[in-house]
């Protein structure tokens, strides 16, 4: 989706997270290459091929930021995770698994 190195993504863990318990996101960022650095720091709290109920998406994100329901819009709108139609259950893309 955007051309980065991995030195990029590891400035944007240091900069918008806080580390200290866990991963947890200090501001989200407004620009869309910084906004996917980070969902990418995000999806790596889902296991793959595990499926999740829209509940337990919220319990993981949100430990992570105070608008968990933005955070996984975005992780869908970008295809980090899937999602059936109504809702039901979320998995995470394994095809973005080694960026």
């Amino acid at each position: 989706m955007f051309d980065f190195q991995l030195s990029e993504k590891q400035e944007v863990l240091e900069k918008y997270f806080n580390q200290e318990n866990g991963l947890s996101l200090v501001l989200f960022p407004k620009k869309q290459k910084q906004k996917y650095l980070c969902l990418l720091w995000i999806k790596d709290l889902f296991t793959p091929e595990k499926i999740y109920t829209e509940k337990e998406v919220n319990e993981i994100l949100r430990k992570v930021y105070p608008d968990f329901v933005m955070i996984r819009r975005y992780l869908i709108d970008y295809h980090l995770l899937y999602r059936k139609a109504d809702g039901s259950s979320y998995w995470k893309n394994q095809e973005v698994e080694n960026e």
